[in-house]
C-alpha cells in the first residue's frame, strides 16, 4: 500500500511538472459572433474549409472574411525549472525525523501479540518446598 501510495505521488508530481513547463495555444474562429471552429497547436479551419458556403436555387451567398475573425490564446509554460538547493541544518533535520517518526506511530496499526504462557499448564505440586526448606517471607 505504501508503495503504490509513493508511486502515485510520483507519477503525478512528474505531470505536474510537465504541464507547467509545455507551452500550447488555443486558436478560436468565430464567424458572426458564432464560434465555429477551435484548435489546439494547430491553426483553426476558417469558413470556407467548413463548408460555411450558403447557396440557395439563384445565387450563392458567401460569407465574407470580414464577419470572420480569428482569436489566437497563448498559454507560455516555465522557461526554467530550478532546483532549490536550500541546506538545512543538523538540528532541523533531528527535528523533521522526530516529527515524522512521531506522526507515523500515531497511525500505525498495533496488533495483538498472542501471549504464549496463557496456555500454559503448571506441573502438580508434590512437596511445599517453602515449608521443608523453613524459608517464609514477612
Amino acid at each position: 500500500m505504501n508503495q503504490i501510495l509513493k508511486n502515485i505521488t510520483s507519477v503525478s508530481l512528474a505531470f505536474i511538472v510537465l504541464f507547467s513547463t509545455m507551452s500550447f495555444t488555443i486558436n478560436e474562429h468565430y464567424c458572426g459572433g458564432d464560434l465555429v471552429d477551435t484548435s489546439w497547436f494547430v491553426k483553426a479551419d476558417t469558413c470556407m474549409m467548413e463548408g460555411m458556403e450558403m447557396s440557395s436555387s439563384s445565387e450563392s451567398i458567401m460569407i465574407s472574411d470580414t464577419c470572420c475573425n480569428d482569436v489566437i490564446t497563448i498559454i507560455d509554460g516555465q522557461d526554467e525549472v530550478k532546483q532549490n538547493n536550500s541546506q538545512i541544518s543538523f538540528q532541523q533535520q533531528v527535528f523533521v525525523t522526530a516529527l515524522v517518526f512521531t506522526y507515523s506511530a500515531l497511525f500505525s496499526v498495533v496488533e495483538n501479540e498472542e501471549v504464549n504462557h496463557n496456555k500454559y499448564i503448571p506441573p502438580k505440586l508434590v512437596k511445599d518446598i517453602q515449608v521443608l526448606d523453613e524459608t517464609f517471607l514477612i
